[in-house]
Order: C-alpha cells, then structure tokens, then sequence
C-alpha cells in the first residue's frame, strides 16, 4: 500500500497494532459486507486462510467461500460439559448458564481490529429498545475462538460491551447476565462446530475470517434462532428470545406478533406471515362491527320511552 494516510483514521484505532494501519479495515469491511447476506461467506481476502475451524460447509465453493459462514443446527443442544474460564479467571461449564433463561450467544475475537466490536455494538443497541433485562429475562454468552486470548482481554470486553449498553457493571465479580469467556482450542471448536459456526485464520496477520451474527438458545442450551449480520432489528430479538424461552417471557403484544409474523431460516429474520395477518384483520373487523352493532343496540334502548 502507498503512505497516504488511511482514509478510516478518524476511527478509534485497534487495540492491536498492525503492520499495516488500513489492512485490519480493510479485512474488516471485506467481512461486514458479506455478513449480511443469508449465508454469511467471504470473498477473497488478502493472503490465504488457514485450515476452518470445524463445521459442515453450507456449498460446495471454492477456497475461502466454502470456509466462512453458518450452518443452520436448529434444535441441536450445546455441549453443556464444555469448560471454559470467565471474565474473573473463575473455570466454568456451559451447563452453568443453563436451566434458567434463554440465552443470546455471539462468537468473537475481543482482539477483533472492527468486526466483532460491530456485532457486540449491534447487539447493544438492539437490546436497549427491550423491555426485556440481562439476568432477569435472558442471559448473554459471549465467548472467544481465539484460545491466545485471555480473561483480562474478556474482562475489557465485557466492561466496553456494558457501557455500550448504557448499564453500570455489577458489583464485584457478579455477571448480571453478562457472560464472557474464552477457552482452549478443543473447546472452542466443539462449541464453534455445534452452533455452525465456521471461521478461519488469516495467515500472518493473527486475525480470523468469519461470519457476523448472533444465535439464541433455549434455557436448555438447544439452539432455537439465528440472526445473521452487524444489525439486529428488535423486533426479530424479542420474538426470538420469546421463542427460545416458550414463552414464559413477553405477554399478549408478544403471542400476537408471534401469531402474525414467522421466522425465516433462509434470512434468519422474522416476517409477516400473509395468511395469519389477513385472519388477525378479519378478527379485528369483526370485533369492531360488533362493538359498533352492541352500542347503537344500546341507544336505541336508551331511545324507546318506558313501557314500551
């Protein structure tokens, strides 16, 4: 690359420095302008990538197009014996975070250059629109695929991600719902493989390829939905997390919605369901006319003199 200066400067500069100052952007932009399609998967990207990380490949394509993306595992359970350590250094089962809630689970990097920090930031954002709270209604799992990287790094990830979210942090060592990990590498990808999660390593830049979005799992650990991409529209997040906890969280507004709106695993997002919307207008019609009918009844009554 030349020396002019990179055009992204104005950007908060990564906390891992690299060679190349624009190179870490650059990657990075490659990775959000294919996560949101369907099927995450990336073109090509400067220098080659080494070996995936375990996950059937969703086609078959040639080179890194076959090696980055998610696989759809619906209804297949998380490992709940898998260990990992959290934020505070404390050695953890992903069992522990099971039984309870549902859960919202994101893949990363805490060393991640953008990406990751976008799919984090997306995440926040989505749920401060929420009735719903962190540790009360659902859980978030945050866990690294890189196995170098250490509880220090997830403790600063998880103190960012907090203030994104405009919460202040629980006191001491509480998670308040807040889960971050990391973990070795036969670890991280038995979880990475479960949840179709295929990623891989950018040769000689200690970065990784791969797909942007979140998955949301039953209070079981059993994966119910995914949403793909950097931005996740609350209303998707709110019906997913109702459906992956059956229910026992959200109220009328939310069964409706369900009632009127379907989820789409081709684009992991939910949309009208044409039939049910008509037969939810139909319903509404009918009970408007009928209020109507029952209060001119009313007057009429109110009209005729005594006795009549």
């Amino acid at each position: 690359m030349s020396d002019r200066p990179c055009i992204f400067r104005r950007l908060p500069p990564p906390s891992r420095q690299l060679h190349d100052g624009c190179r870490g952007v650059l990657v990075a932009l490659a990775l959000a302008a294919a996560a949101v399609a369907p099927d995450p998967v990336l073109g090509q990207l400067r220098g080659p990538l080494k070996g995936a990380a375990p996950g059937r490949p969703a086609a078959e394509m040639p080179g890194p197009l076959a090696e980055v993306g998610f696989d759809q595992r619906l209804g297949e359970a998380v490992p709940a014996e898998l260990a990992f350590t959290d934020f505070a250094g404390r050695p953890v089962a992903l069992g522990d975070y099971f039984g309870e809630r549902p859960l919202v689970a994101a893949l990363v990097y805490y060393e991640c250059p953008m990406l990751c920090g976008m799919v984090l930031d997306g995440l926040t954002r989505a749920l401060r629109t929420l009735d719903f709270k962190p540790g009360r209604d659902f859980d978030v799992l945050v866990t690294s695929f890189d196995p170098r990287e250490t509880p220090a790094q997830a403790a600063a990830a998880r103190r960012r991600t907090l203030e994104r979210y405009g919460r202040e942090p629980p006191p001491g060592d509480d998670d308040g719902g807040w889960h971050f990990l990391t973990g070795d590498r036969q670890a991280i990808d038995r979880l990475a493989s479960t949840l179709g999660f295929r990623y891989a390593e950018v040769e000689g830049s200690e970065q990784f390829a791969h797909a942007a979005g979140i998955v949301l799992l039953t209070p079981e650990g059993r994966i119910s939905r995914y949403l793909y991409g950097l931005e996740y529209a609350p209303r998707d997040l709110r019906l997913g997390l109702v459906e992956a906890a059956g229910g026992s969280i959200g109220g009328v507004v939310e069964k409706v919605l369900l009632y009127c709106f379907h989820y789409d695993p081709v684009t992991g997002r939910y949309s009208a369901a044409a039939m049910n919307l008509l037969r939810a207008a139909a319903a509404a019609t009918v009970a408007v006319l009928a209020g109507f009918l029952l209060l001119q009844w009313r007057r009429e009554r109110r009209r005729q003199p005594a006795g009549a």
